[in-house]
Parts: C-alpha cells; sequence; structure tokens
C-alpha cells in the first residue's frame, strides 16, 4: 500500500481484504501529515516510513523492493483510499496464481453508468476512456483501464521490468504497463466497483493533464526504441540474476 494521508481510510480498507488470501501486508508511508502511520501499526502492518516525500512512483519503488526482499511471489498494489474494493484481492491473486495471467489491473470502468454512479468526475471519465483506447491501440491490448490503482503482479515480473529507472511521479504506473507489454507478460483485469468520494486520494485537473501527456509521452518513446531510433534504460532487459525461494 503505497499511503500519503489515508488515516480516514486505511482501516476500512484493510478490514475488507478476506482473511487468509494475503501472508503480509506492507504500507510506504510517503511523509503524510495526519496519522497514517500511528493507524497502521495499530492494525499491525509492516510500516516503512520515508524520511522525504518520494512521490507516487517513487513510494511503489520502496513497495516492491520490499515486498521482494521479503520473499513475496505474488504482489498486489492497492491504494489504501478506499477507492478500490479491496474484498477483491483473492480473485486478483487466483488469476496471478494459476497462471492465467502475469499481471491484473481492477478495472473501474465496465460500463458509463457505473462509473458515473460511483462519482467519477466526468473529465477523469471521458480521459480515462480516451487514453485507454489509444493505450489498448498502440500496445495491442483490450483493456478495460489502464488507469487503475489496484494491480496484481507475478515476482517474475517486478524482477524482470526495470521499474527502478521508472518516474517518481504518477506516470510510473503508465511506464509500468507498456514495459510489461514490451516484455511479453500477459496482462488481464477484472471489474472493481468505483468510489469515489471526499477522502479519497484524486489528482487535481492541472496533474491529470502533466499525466495524459506523460502517458503519451511514454508510448512515443516505447515506438522510438523499438523502432531502434532512440534507445531506452525503461525498455531494456535487468541484468540476469538469481530467483530468490518465495513463500
Amino acid at each position: 500500500m503505497p499511503a500519503y494521508n489515508a488515516q480516514t481510510t486505511l482501516e476500512q480498507t484493510v478490514a475488507d481484504i478476506p482473511s487468509g488470501c494475503i501472508d503480509e501486508i506492507i504500507l510506504v508511508d510517503d511523509c503524510s501529515r495526519d496519522e497514517t502511520v500511528a493507524s497502521a501499526r495499530r492494525l499491525g502492518l509492516t510500516v516503512i516510513q520515508h524520511e522525504r516525500n518520494l512521490g507516487y512512483g517513487g513510494n511503489q519503488k520502496t513497495c516492491y523492493r520490499e515486498a521482494l526482499a521479503r520473499g513475496a511471489d505474488i504482489v498486489v498494489m492497492i491504494h489504501p483510499d478506499y477507492q478500490y474494493d479491496s474484498r477483491l484481492v483473492p480473485h486478483l491473486v487466483g488469476l496471478l496464481r494459476t497462471g492465467h495471467c502475469d499481471v491484473v489491473l481492477g478495472n473501474r470502468i465496465r460500463t458509463r453508468r457505473e462509473a458515473r454512479a460511483g462519482a467519477m468526475p466526468a473529465y477523469k471519465y471521458i480521459a480515462n476512456r480516451a487514453l485507454t483506447f489509444v493505450e489498448n491501440l498502440w500496445t495491442g491490448q483490450n483493456l478495460g483501464e489502464c488507469h487503475s490503482g489496484m494491480r496484481g503482479y507475478r515476482r517474475e515480473v517486478l524482477e524482470t521490468i526495470p521499474w527502478q529507472a521508472n518516474s517518481n511521479d504518477f506516470v510510473f504506473d503508465s511506464q509500468f504497463l507498456v514495459q510489461a507489454v514490451h516484455f511479453g507478460f500477459r496482462i488481464g483485469d477484472i471489474p472493481v466497483p468505483v468510489r469515489y468520494m471526499k477522502e479519497a486520494s484524486s489528482i487535481s485537473f492541472r496533474r491529470s493533464v502533466t499525466y495524459g501527456l506523460g502517458t503519451l509521452g511514454v508510448l512515443a518513446q516505447w515506438t522510438l526504441h523499438r523502432l531502434g531510433l532512440a534507445r531506452s534504460p525503461l525498455f531494456e532487459s535487468r541484468p540476469a540474476r538469481t530467483a530468490a525461494v518465495g513463500r
């Protein structure tokens, strides 16, 4: 759980995770200004605190480093802001454990009616659909949403993709998804109810525009790399390493 000011929603998110489907919950706090850390410790989570704010992507990097170091075979990333239904965690895990998928995303946009009923702002809905259409067309995927904050990965994915070279900002997610396509991993999704509320984290319109342009930039960067016109470290294979023993 990459966390920032999640005190009011953390307990609900954790409580909804079905018993027995996970081994450990790691929360990385990115210098929250509320009582997120105290709440996480009270709930018995493994808590890691950044000494300075590293941003959304930087937070995820710490999450994945810690999960791999602790021997995780499957890693599920979920925002602790209660926007995503954590009761679906075992379903993501099941698709990964059986080998049907290497990456699984939560799709908040099964229908326009459901997304809008969940209070997703109109501009976010339109931008999400438009960007997802472009990304699917560009990458050859058929995903319902490419911008979800609920994602599951097999260990091999995190050991293959050079995600440490990614941005520390929100475009980290777009980079990771295009990298997963580039390295040939199988990507799927499952429907997840959308819940927009004042307690849930949400970037501003201006940051959304920056994120959208950054996503298009990642697609262009990937294309240039594939054509051999401009090599990018985002799409270069990581050095070979000995696989760690999973749980």
